[in-house]
């Protein structure tokens, strides 16, 4: 029996079973770096939860727009700052609008996830939720907002999480639009649909986002990695710690995922899943990490 039929036997199999099999069928290899550390950084994603309107109305004036025309024939594309206040960039993103947030920072926070799901206000009243998923990006460089108020002076080091900054942009209202420009990557998405159910608090578990290997992800066993270290669809042990409780992580996930700011072997990025428990604890994570690939027995 091949490798992927074995594997493939393991769909009913008890948690029991699994570990055997594994342990039967796959050697742990620690991950190491080209400097040969075996300590590396952890950083967690999850997916945004966002109330939206079709069109623009009242707070809701942000947009989220799909891919330009002509995306494709200028590279770089324009920066965010050219594209919020050059006509002739504003050109090309006329009529591309997928859907309108209530906040800026909600724009930028579903840019650096890369997906997001929204509780969308159809024209007709009627309320659905959708997947914005990624679909391309403006080639520009991906520059950190946090490194910027930490640059600025404005946040210490360890206050720029994700909360910190959003608490520095409700103390700071004037100087938002300074914040976004300081990220001149501007990503684009394209809808998708989720299972028919009521907008409103998550019922349980949604499919994922689907990462770059272009399978869902699953929450707290899909990490993003560096793909020239650690082959897509690498099962990998993980050995951190929670950001919130600093109690220890470590469990079997897969490599499922990338991301611009992953780079090296020891580098990850955790999917805490969608919702507000899971911004908390991507928000805050920034652990250290050692990392083991398992990899079939010769």
């Amino acid at each position: 029996m091949c490798g992927q039929a074995r594997a493939a036997s393991l769909l009913n199999a008890s948690d029991d079973g699994t570990r055997q099999w594994l342990q039967q069928h796959l050697q742990a290899y620690r991950i190491e770096s080209l400097t040969g550390a075996s300590e590396g950084l952890i950083t967690g994603y999850y997916e945004p939860v966002i109330e939206a309107t079709r069109s623009a109305q009242g707070a809701f004036k942000f947009p989220l727009h799909s891919t330009p025309a002509d995306l494709s024939t200028r590279k770089p594309y324009w920066t965010r700052q050219q594209l919020d206040t050059l006509p002739a960039a504003q050109d090309s993103l006329r009529g591309k609008a997928i859907a309108f947030v209530a906040d800026p920072l909600s724009v930028l926070t579903l840019q650096i996830q890369g997906s997001g799901r929204l509780n969308l206000l159809e024209a007709n009243g009627s309320k659905k939720r959708v997947r914005v998923a990624f679909a391309g990006h403006n080639d520009q460089p991906y520059k950190s907002v946090g490194r910027w108020l930490i640059d600025q002076g404005e946040l210490r080091t360890e206050q720029a999480s994700w909360p910190g900054i959003k608490a520095w942009a409700q103390r700071n209202p004037q100087r938002v639009n300074e914040l976004m420009w300081a990220n001149p990557r501007v990503v684009f998405f394209r809808e998708e649909a989720l299972p028919d159910v009521p907008a409103g608090p998550l019922p349980g578990p949604l499919p994922g986002p689907r990462g770059a290997q272009g399978v869902p992800l699953t929450a707290g066993r899909s990490i993003a990695v560096d793909a020239l270290s650690v082959p897509y669809g690498t099962p990998v042990w993980v050995s951190t710690t929670e950001p919130l409780s600093n109690t220890p992580l470590r469990r079997l996930v897969m490599a499922q995922d990338t991301g611009t700011a992953i780079v090296g072997a020891v580098r990850a990025d955790y999917f805490w899943g969608a919702g507000d428990e899971a911004e908390a604890q991507a928000g805050r994570m920034k652990q250290a990490l050692w990392m083991w690939a398992l990899w079939p027995k010769p």
